[in-house]
């Protein structure tokens, strides 16, 4: 079996507090050998940075979340750059637009949004995107933004439509499928999915959210993207051999400022 990625979970939530080493060794008994844990503040950059220094296969990224942007106006494109440095920081974000709950007034998220894009920019890291009930803003912004200068970016826990997915691949971003495409309900989604070349996928687990299939209503956690990919295949039409192989490629193409070496 190839060895998965779960490019996008939260370990700083305090739903994993007690058992964050479990969590982690659970996820690499599963085979889910390498975990990026996600900013929602750079404000709590301490906290992401002391836990990936305390697991030789956790790396972190640095950003504030759409929910949390009007919280984090001051934060410039320079803080965001210089704190990336840190050699285990590979990924800018997470950043982007949710018109669903909007909890942060759209002014605050557009220009949290432009700002990661220019760290993104000036790191060459990747940007990853949170794109939610925002299809066509976030597709103007996206074509706007790359005719003024490259970056490279996910559209992590995919739930848009195919019009934004065709947008985003012709921008050459990638598109990352959590437990959402596990769900019953998930039928348009998973058809988005079967279109998506396998070179621009990647899986997630969203954790402590969006528990897949088996689990759903329970607490997420990294070792569950094993799910999510398995239901990925099969809507590819693969193995899940071919899957996991794919989008740990597609990962460290994108991430690559991860090394590569195996976790022993």
């Amino acid at each position: 079996m190839h060895h998965l990625v779960d490019h996008h979970c939260h370990l700083d939530f305090p739903d994993f507090d007690a058992e964050r080493a479990d969590i982690v060794a659970r996820a690499t008994a599963a085979g889910v050998t390498t975990l990026v844990t996600i900013s929602t503040r750079v404000r709590k950059f301490d906290v992401y940075r002391a836990i990936a220094e305390a697991y030789p296969r956790v790396f972190f990224s640095v950003g504030t979340h759409p929910h949390q942007a009007h919280e984090e106006l001051d934060v410039t494109v320079d803080e965001i750059v210089q704190k990336s440095a840190h050699p285990k920081c590979v990924a800018i974000g997470e950043a982007g637009l949710d018109y669903h709950y909007e909890k942060s007034p759209r002014t605050a998220q557009r220009t949290g949004l432009l700002r990661h894009i220019e760290a993104a920019r000036q790191t060459g890291l990747p940007l990853v995107i949170h794109a939610r009930d925002a299809d066509d803003d976030m597709g103007d912004l996206l074509e706007a933004e790359m005719a003024k200068g490259a970056f490279k970016a996910v559209l992590h826990c995919f739930t848009g439509g195919v019009r934004l997915a065709e947008r985003a691949l012709a921008l050459g971003l990638y598109i990352s499928a959590s437990g959402v495409i596990t769900f019953k309900k998930s039928e348009a989604l998973r058809q988005v999915f079967a279109a998506v070349p396998l070179d621009r996928l990647l899986v997630e687990t969203d954790s402590p959210y969006l528990a897949p299939g088996p689990h759903r209503g329970k607490r997420n956690e990294p070792a569950f993207v094993v799910q999510t990919a398995a239901v990925l295949a099969e809507v590819k039409g693969v193995d899940r051999d071919a899957i996991a192989h794919a989008t740990t490629e597609n990962f460290y193409r994108l991430y690559d400022k991860v090394s590569r070496q195996s976790n022993g």
